[in-house]
């Protein structure tokens, strides 16, 4: 195809030289002709526009956030859709289907129809943890859902009361291992990415602490000011006013590279725990079969929202880094997620339920 294109595009050069300043009528008729050419050398196939983008979108498209109102994933679920609302010209609406450590809302968006008007605004690595914890769901988002692009990261720090005697991980790690199965860590709940964390820094540093499950960090927060509990590896942003009054104390991010809203304290690497890697991953996905133009649109509108100042402050406000990526990038990121969380799961001997 591409040797008839070239000899039909040399035969244009020559009549065009040839004919030179030729009338209005002329010019028609060899469009006429050459269009036809290349129709007949390309079996028919012309390059245009999908008319599934160009129609798109045509009415309101909706957000599912596993989560709660308020949270972190709604933050940026609620950021990113009014700009890419105001680019589209279409509303987008937040629903908010929490439950069964976000089963509930991503087996929406897996059973709606996949032409792009329903989308899941969800942790990447969550979706590992939940396949690595429920024996058994009614999907796997590795082929159920396809990636659109991650949003941005979230920082989990190491959080103690301010009361503690421990002022480093080294020194916690010390007590607890003085103190076998007798100092305690919070999760926002059993089979939670926070719990898993927690079971990853128990393997790592090798101590045994007991899990103490609540029903969010809200409730997490309270009991842990109070030293009813001993720490907590959790989403950092609920904790910040309480780090800057002095009722907390921060020991170390689980992050691959420091935070910018606690740059002092150190990552997980950098004491001598390199295997604790956590943190809140938030992404966007559809169901699979979603066509490819759409997904393509929508990554690029993601990305533009994702460029603007006003987007950037209001989420490093919240502790939350703009971090945006391929639908492949994801993807990829998704995958080494499961493997990650199943590993967890299997070195610290939990049954999936």
């Amino acid at each position: 195809m591409k040797a008839n294109l070239k000899r039909i595009r040399s035969k244009v050069q020559a009549w065009s030289f040839k004919r030179g300043a030729s009338g209005c009528s002329d010019r028609r008729l060899m469009l006429r002709y050459f269009s036809g050419l290349i129709y007949a050398a390309t079996g028919g196939f012309i390059p245009h526009a999908s008319a599934q983008s160009q129609a798109f979108p045509t009415k309101p498209m909706r957000f599912v956030v596993p989560f709660p109102a308020g949270g972190g994933v709604d933050l940026v679920a609620r950021t990113i859709a009014e700009k890419i609302s105001n680019r589209l010209g279409q509303s987008i609406v937040i629903e908010n289907r929490p439950g069964a450590g976000t089963a509930i809302g991503t087996e929406i968006v897996v059973k709606s129809p996949p032409d792009g008007y329903t989308w899941l605004v969800s942790p990447v690595g969550g979706q590992g943890v939940l396949h690595a914890m429920k024996a058994k769901l009614p999907f796997d988002a590795r082929k159920d859902l396809v990636s659109v692009g991650r949003i941005a990261y979230g920082t989990v720090a190491l959080v103690v009361p301010a009361s503690s005697k421990a002022k480093t991980v080294q020194e916690l790690v010390a007590m607890a291992k003085a103190n076998p199965g007798k100092m305690t860590y919070a999760s926002s709940g059993t089979g939670a990415l926070i719990h898993l964390t927690g079971e990853m820094f128990k393997l790592a540093a090798q101590v045994d602490m007991v899990h103490v499950p609540y029903k969010g960090t809200i409730q997490i927060i309270p009991d842990l000011i109070d030293g009813r509990v001993d720490m907590a590896l959790d989403s950092l942003p609920a904790y910040l006013p309480h780090l800057k009054a002095g009722r907390l104390r921060a020991l170390a991010v689980a992050s691959r590279q420091r935070s910018a809203l606690l740059p002092d304290q150190p990552t997980m690497a950098e004491v001598g725990l390199p295997s604790v890697v956590s943190f809140t991953d938030y992404g966007m996905f559809a169901a699979a079969g979603t066509p490819q133009d759409i997904v393509n649109l929508m990554n690029k509108e993601m990305l533009l929202a994702l460029g603007l100042e006003d987007v950037k402050a209001k989420l490093a406000a919240a502790g939350i880094d703009v971090a945006p990526s391929s639908p492949d990038q994801m993807r990829a990121e998704l995958i080494d997620e499961y493997k990650k969380w199943a590993g967890v799961v299997k070195a610290a001997g939990l049954k999936p339920e």
